[in-house]
């Protein structure tokens, strides 16, 4: 298995890799930590000067990769990568599918507030255009010893089975607990008591459900957690600085691709712990699908 860390010369670059090898030490996973150069390779340069120039730029973005890999601890795969591309996003993608990698994680866009994500033109086209699921570290991230949760996010709408086998696989691999949420946002103010205990009530039948697929596959908890917004239901939840949230794509997603409604946009800007966005019907966190039998 072989993950993706989109690097730069940018401080977020530390709390990208602190994930990536956060998720790796359980899995043994190869790290490869691409750089990505705006343009075109120099090979392809349609004039001398601009292939000198693509060169000079290519030895600048590989002494920061060289700093980046004395961030992973021994022990753990990593090589480093100059790639050129259209964009960046294009261009880790492009080295998805050239290293057969089955993650891609990024860092915060900059001046992001601690401990949250702000979602930048790379993530942003990273979440319309990737196959693979996409790691997002917030401000601050520092890697912890061990990922001692993981939590997913279960909506009270069909199409949950995917990401819940997705989660389980993901937390016994790693020996770490599987805690299951559904945030629920109806104000008790407008919509009334009666309303509010319905939809916990609906939000408890989803959670009965999918603690029973995961059949003692790990140590699984549900909880709910109210709100009058998505961002008053997760100040509502405790989180532990050592976990990770997977989210699921909305159902309106093509198969095997991701796409985020309102809800999840607004859940990435809120949660104080990394996210990891799962494609539609993805098999798993850690196979690439073609693995999967």
């Amino acid at each position: 298995m072989r993950y993706i860390v989109g690097c730069s010369a940018a401080e977020h670059d530390r709390e990208a890799i602190a994930l990536a090898w956060a998720l790796t030490d359980a899995t043994g996973a190869e790290l490869h930590l691409v750089h990505v150069v705006p343009g075109r390779a120099p090979e392809r340069a349609t004039s001398a000067q601009e292939a000198q120039y693509q060169k000079f730029r290519r030895a600048e973005a590989e002494k920061p990769m060289r700093r980046h890999q004395d961030l992973v601890p021994p022990g753990i795969p990593v090589s480093s990568h100059v790639v050129f591309g259209e964009t960046p996003a294009a261009g880790l993608l492009e080295a998805v599918e050239a290293l057969g990698a089955g993650l891609v994680i990024v860092g915060t866009a900059q001046r992001s507030p601690l401990r949250r994500f702000t979602v930048g033109s790379t993530a942003t086209a990273l979440l319309r255009k990737s196959i693979v699921p996409i790691g997002l570290a917030p401000s601050g991230y520092r890697p912890p010893r061990g990922i001692t949760r993981i939590t997913c996010a279960i909506g009270t709408r069909a199409g949950h089975g995917s990401l819940l086998e997705v989660a389980t696989e993901a937390a016994a691999r790693r020996h770490a607990p599987l805690r299951l949420v559904s945030l629920v946002t109806v104000d008790a103010r407008r919509a009334g008591r009666q309303a509010t205990g319905w939809a916990e009530a609906h939000a408890k039948v989803i959670l009965d459900q999918a603690v029973e697929a995961v059949d003692r596959r790990t140590l699984v908890r549900a909880d709910i957690a109210p709100g009058r917004t998505i961002e008053e239901a997760i100040d509502n939840l405790d989180w532990d600085e050592s976990e990770i949230v997977l989210i699921g794509s909305s159902r309106l997603a093509s198969r095997n691709r991701i796409f985020l409604g309102n809800a999840a946009h607004r859940m990435l800007r809120a949660l104080p712990v990394p996210v990891i966005v799962v494609p539609r019907d993805r098999p798993s966190l850690d196979r690439m699908p073609t693995d999967v039998t």
